[in-house]
């Protein structure tokens, strides 16, 4: 198990990073095309892998696992399906955006529960610190995908990026 562990980490930041990577293009007006599909492939595979760990229960995990998968499922008929058009643009960049947020939710409630530190200042998750950190980068996400939808609707669109 420790090794799907190890695997189901590795997909999950390479998700994150790819995402942070997709999101800095949104607000850069770039598309971005094969960073967008190693966010989105990754995404899904960590959230598919995630409901891989034994359970016995339906755990919050799984819900917020399958409620990542179909704002994914949005984001990627977005992006492939509708092609931007119209108010698809704005969905996609909300979705997306969304979809790294609940990424980086999970890292941030994985973080407090494995580094001694953090799990000192919030063993339950629901002391202030824990509270703090989790309303700061939800704004944060707010702000930066309200940008990204503003910057996004701009017409003017810098060439995609072969290698990105």
């Amino acid at each position: 198990m420790a090794a799907y562990t190890l695997v189901h980490v590795v997909i999950s930041l390479i998700a994150i990073g790819a995402g942070i990577v997709v999101l800095a293009g949104l607000l850069g007006r770039r598309r971005l095309d094969r960073v967008t599909a190693l966010f989105l492939v990754t995404t899904a595979a960590t959230s598919l892998t995630g409901f891989g760990f034994p359970f016995v229960q339906l755990l919050p995990s799984h819900i917020l696992g399958a409620i990542s998968l179909v704002v994914l499922a949005v984001s990627v008929l977005a992006r492939y399906s509708y092609r931007l058009a119209h108010g698809w643009r704005a969905t996609y960049v909300i979705t997306a955006v969304m979809t790294l947020y609940l990424n980086v939710f999970v890292l941030i409630v994985q973080t407090f529960q494995k580094v001694p530190a953090l799990a000192a200042l919030a063993p339950t998750q629901s002391e202030p610190p824990f509270a703090i950190t989790q309303l700061i980068v939800l704004v944060i996400f707010i702000a930066l995908g309200f940008r990204a939808v503003v910057r996004f609707r701009e017409t003017a669109w810098a060439p995609a990026q072969r290698f990105l």
